[in-house]
């Protein structure tokens, strides 16, 4: 028999996974009837060129079942997919597909410009389009030495300026 090194983060971290599944399938199967599950749109965060490229699937949708905002920072893609099983002439005998409300939220960099941000909808993708902002660029600053700002006289003839040591020649 093997001796194993009992690591107690890892047991916990175990169980906290176990909890939250247990919580999220309680409370899902609990506010949905347990027959339904909760959705939310798979997107896709690229980083091409000068600008983020954020894709989300969106089968079923239109543009006008889709809203986007900008608030400060925060880049937020909300909307609903409708059931379409309400009509019980057609005789559902399984519904695996998901519907409901959704919202997703990113957090786009600091000085992100929130009127440059641009958006299209084709074929159930919805892709937006954020321009990275400019990058502030260092400043040098020169630093002077002494009581006169810095100002420093250069010798005639050699180009050594004055106070340097005349052996360094």
């Amino acid at each position: 028999m093997a001796l194993v090194r009992w690591e107690p983060a890892r047991e916990v971290g175990t169980l906290q996974n176990e909890m939250n599944r247990l919580f999220t399938s309680f409370f899902d199967d609990a506010t949905r009837g347990g027959t339904l599950r909760r959705w939310t749109p798979a997107m896709d965060v690229a980083e091409v060129g000068d600008e983020y490229v954020i894709k989300a699937d969106l089968p079923g949708l239109t543009q006008d079942d889709v809203s986007i905002e900008v608030d400060g920072n925060v880049l937020t893609v909300s909307g609903e997919r409708r059931a379409e099983h309400e009509d019980q002439g057609e005789g559902y005998y399984r519904v695996e597909r998901s519907f409901g409300a959704f919202s997703r939220s990113l957090q786009l960099p600091e000085g992100t410009d929130a009127e440059a941000v641009k958006a299209a909808f084709e074929h159930g993708v919805l892709e937006i389009r954020v321009p990275k902002p400019e990058q502030r660029k260092p400043r040098r600053v020169a630093i002077s030495v002494g009581q006169d700002g810095g100002h420093r006289e250069t010798l005639e003839g050699d180009g050594r300026e004055s106070g340097e040591d005349a052996a360094a020649a």
